[in-house]
């Protein structure tokens, strides 16, 4: 696997996925919030399948 993820993009995964696991916790959004491991998942991996899908990559183009 390819690290297709960047820095921004990892960082908006984390939040994105700790604010809606957080809100299941709390009892605000039903059991869907769980969805928000995917995200935290794909940011610890550096990697997302879907990225992949759809040939694009946020990770900063490396010169030679």
């Amino acid at each position: 696997m390819k690290s297709n993820v960047g820095g921004i993009d990892r960082i908006l995964r984390i939040v994105l996925g700790l604010v809606l696991i957080g809100l299941t916790l709390s009892g605000t959004i039903g059991v869907w919030g769980w969805i928000g491991l995917v995200p935290l998942a794909t940011a610890a991996m550096g990697f997302c399948p879907l990225y992949t899908v759809l040939g694009f990559s946020s990770c900063p183009v490396k010169k030679a």
